[in-house]
């Protein structure tokens, strides 16, 4: 579709971009991205032909860009800019309209129906029809992208360009845009060029990107592959952490502020202990990671909730009977970390660990009248949710990176397990050693401040003493729960 071979463009005595060459395939959606000043407003003027260039070519379906003349380049390709201005105050469709000119033989040549077709096309598919008959200057700066892109959509070209298009928009209207720019770039062959200051917006949406800095490429391929954490920090200048988006297999980019954090610790811990429920509080909070009925997954919270319930508690939508039950007692849902077990919350264990070893409060309830052993469970003809889980938390005075939480969740099941065998845990339907029980949960909580943990597997110093105290505290919460139901 489109060639730019050593392409350099200057401004005076600067050289703005420097000796680019790449290919972009026709219904390609390609991005361009970089920091300030990195040249890529500069090199899609020059794709779209408003800037000359100092040396190289741009060629277009084999044909270089300066044999085009205005009209026919018109009809090839469309450009959005930045900001445009309009000198009148015209109606929205009599902008979009124009859009129509390199398909008009004449300067008193009206509208033909099929252009008025394709003009209401272009205002439907921006969501600007209904701003029709609006002059353009009455509509807000979002409003208003969407109608400028409408009337380079009204040129119908095979190659629009497009220099920060969400720059105006609600997060609703960038997605509506982008979402049916994919879709073109698919269905109808459209190739999209689009210089964005969105890292996430490029990574979810472009088949490829050009990274550039100071005039120059960096790199160019799949959003995957180019956006490295380290080359992304050397391009920008800022710290960052690169992870997987939770529901595409894109990159998701998140910057890191300069931050002054407080020292959390276990210190920091309140700790409100009742039949009702277990309450631990921080002031700051914690990164969690936690299989909770609230908060799950990958969280931040300050709150965190053991709560007791009947054994025979049964809700449509536990989710929101435990966010009432919380908001009740004033304690906000959207911020704290809930579990719930019917096991006596008088027998729960709290270990801390000894001083010289990594700082840990691990706490621990624990009720096994539906012990599994997991070897075993495929026989179970049925699966019936019941309440007598052994809930594990172990909080952490330290920084740990994703995956020791992943590797500390590992360590806190075998200790688990190893605990049922050696209290004889016996699963009632198989008869044998259980390996926990049907519904059991852990919560692993970081401070994120303090020392460094890059593992927390059963043979390193954290996974050592996580080990420990998991096996010590789930021995003696089982051996509690025992003397309550009478077993010896």
């Amino acid at each position: 579709m489109i060639s730019c071979l050593n392409v350099s463009v200057q401004y005076g005595q600067t050289k703005v971009v420097k000796d680019l060459s790449f290919d972009v395939k026709q219904g390609e959606l390609f991005g361009i991205i970089g920091p300030n000043g990195s040249g890529k407003t500069t090199l899609l003027k020059a794709i779209g032909g408003s800037l000359s260039l100092e040396n190289g070519k741009i060629v277009i379906d084999g044909n270089d860009l300066s044999s085009f003349q205005s009209k026919e380049l018109a009809r090839k390709l469309a450009v959005l800019p930045q900001q445009s201005e309009t000198a009148f105050s015209y109606s929205v469709w009599d902008v979009v309209a124009l859009g129509r000119y390199p398909y008009q033989k004449g300067w008193l040549q009206g509208l033909t129906a099929e252009d008025k077709a394709v003009i209401t096309q272009a205002l439907k598919q921006t969501d600007t029809f209904q701003f029709r008959k609006k002059p353009l200057q009455q509509l807000s700066g979002g409003e208003r992208q969407r109608v400028l892109l409408a009337r380079a959509l009204a040129q119908e070209p095979d190659l629009l360009l497009l220099d920060e298009p969400t720059n105006h928009l609600d997060i609703s209207h960038q997605m509506s845009l982008l979402n049916s720019l994919k879709q073109w770039s698919r269905e109808k062959k459209l190739t999209v060029i689009a210089v964005l200051h969105d890292l996430n917006m490029a990574s979810l949406y472009c088949d490829r990107v050009l990274l550039m800095d100071e005039g120059r490429m960096v790199s160019l391929g799949t959003p995957i592959n180019v956006m490295e954490e380290k080359q992304l920090e050397d391009v920008y200048e800022a710290a960052l952490q690169r992870k997987e988006h939770p529901a595409v297999p894109s990159p998701l980019i998140t910057f890191i502020p300069e931050q002054v954090v407080a020292a959390a610790n276990i210190k920091g811990l309140t700790i409100e202990h009742s039949s009702e429920w277990i309450k631990i509080e921080c002031q700051n909070k914690w990164k969690t990671l936690s299989s909770a009925v609230i908060g799950a997954g990958f969280r931040w919270h300050h709150q965190f909730v053991n709560r007791h319930v009947d054994k025979n508690y049964v809700s449509e939508n536990v989710e929101v009977e435990f966010s009432q039950f919380l908001q009740k007692r004033g304690v906000s849902s959207s911020d704290s970390l809930g579990m719930m077990t019917a096991a006596y919350l008088e027998d729960a264990c709290f270990y801390n660990s000894e001083p010289e070893s990594p700082s840990l409060l691990v706490v621990i309830t624990a009720g096994a009248s539906n012990a599994v052993d997991a070897s075993q469970s495929f026989k179970r003809a049925d699966w019936v949710q019941t309440i007598g889980t052994i809930n594990i938390w172990v909080f952490i005075d330290g920084k740990l990176p994703e995956s020791a939480y992943v590797e500390a969740i590992m360590t806190v099941t075998e200790a688990k397990t190893k605990a049922l065998n050696d209290e004889q845990i016996i699963d009632p339907e198989t008869g044998t050693i259980a390996t926990g029980t049907s519904t059991d949960s852990v919560l692993i909580a970081a401070s994120q401040t303090g020392a460094c943990y890059d593992y927390a597997g059963t043979i390193t110093p954290l996974g050592k003493e996580i080990a420990k105290l998991v096996y010590d505290g789930t021995r003696e919460a089982l051996r509690n729960n025992k003397k309550r139901r009478g077993i010896t």
